[in-house]
């Protein structure tokens, strides 16, 4: 995204968090504190302003996203929680721990900010300014740590302002948080798995389970074998249907994955063609990559061709996870 916004700050009375619930819907990017670090918000539902957080934060891959909302009914809404899940939520909500769920059927979060999965990262914080601009907004929001990825997570409006001015639409200023580090991440798969140390002790969770947290699978270098949260390099969506990289053709019964104004040979002949962006915008592209894979891959063709993306900007985010899916 071009650089140059005027990136307003403001107080966080009740006229202000109106004005920021207004500026989600619209579209906006608004950064607000949480008792963790300060989160980049963006509407959860709409999968253009999340291209536009990557941007803002130069994400350099399309990590799943926390959904913040404002109370347990509203998570219930995008989430299925069992027994285990509920009991976690209902002791430490609202406070600094994400669970990871299954998504709810219909559930409104973009594909784009789940990175694919059928799972989805939800917690409920603690923070009055949050959980105020989460009711006036009315929905849920998505919001990594308001900083320029890699930087240092923001713990006061001023360093949000440092990182992100002319990049975002507004921060709301509700003074220093209190916890300073990103939430916990529970996975609530067959056994509840910690996905993420933060802000909620590893024991204080084990003792409402009544048992240890198991760690995440790792391969034999150590490194972690199917990372699933944020925070972490991602799981993927991976088509059942073969991904072909790069291509230059169309070959007989392959679907095309287009992208930008050219014709490929074969074209007129494909099972089915979805251009990620006809204009070649790279937002509107990485828009619309995870549900157009989806839409592809449902289609039964023998193969996906993909056409060339740039690899700068949101094309690097976009080729990586085109790469993951041709694995």
């Amino acid at each position: 995204m071009a650089v140059g916004l005027t990136t307003r700050m403001t107080a966080a009375d009740p006229d202000a968090l109106k004005d920021a619930a207004r500026c989600l819907r619209n579209g906006g990017l608004v950064a607000f504190p949480t008792e963790t670090v300060y989160g980049l918000g963006a509407d959860a539902g709409n999968a253009a302003a999340i291209a536009r957080l990557y941007q803002a934060k130069g994400r350099p891959a399309f990590n799943p996203l926390i959904a913040h909302v404002a109370d347990l009914a509203a998570a219930r809404n995008i989430a299925v929680f069992d027994a285990e899940a509920l009991n976690l939520a209902e002791s430490f909500w609202p406070g600094p721990l994400t669970l990871v769920l299954p998504k709810a059927p219909n559930c409104p979060v973009a594909d784009l900010a789940t990175a694919g999965l059928d799972t989805v990262a939800v917690r409920i914080p603690a923070h009055p300014v949050a959980v105020a601009l989460l009711r006036a907004f009315g929905g849920a929001v998505v919001a990594p740590s308001a900083n320029l990825s890699g930087h240092v997570s923001p713990t006061t409006a001023a360093h949000v302002q440092s990182d992100l001015a002319g990049r975002i639409d507004l921060i709301v200023d509700g003074g220093a948080v209190s916890v300073g580090v990103e939430s916990t991440i529970v996975g609530c798969f067959e056994q509840p798995m910690l996905l993420r140390p933060g802000g909620l002790p590893r024991e204080a969770i084990e003792q409402v389970l009544g048992r240890a947290l198991l760690q995440p699978p790792q391969d034999p270098d150590g490194a972690m074998a199917q990372p699933l949260a944020p925070g972490m390099l991602a799981s993927h969506y991976a088509p059942r249907t073969p991904v072909r990289l790069m291509a230059d053709e169309v070959r007989p019964g392959e679907a095309l994955l287009a992208f930008g104004p050219a014709v490929l040979p074969g074209m007129d002949k494909a099972i089915a063609v979805m251009n990620l962006s006809g204009l070649a915008d790279l937002a509107e592209a990485a828009t619309n990559l995870f549900g157009y894979l989806r839409a592809l891959d449902a289609r039964g063709a023998a193969g996906i061709a993909v056409m060339p993306v740039p690899d700068h900007g949101l094309g690097e985010a976009i080729n990586d996870r085109l790469r993951r899916a041709a694995v």
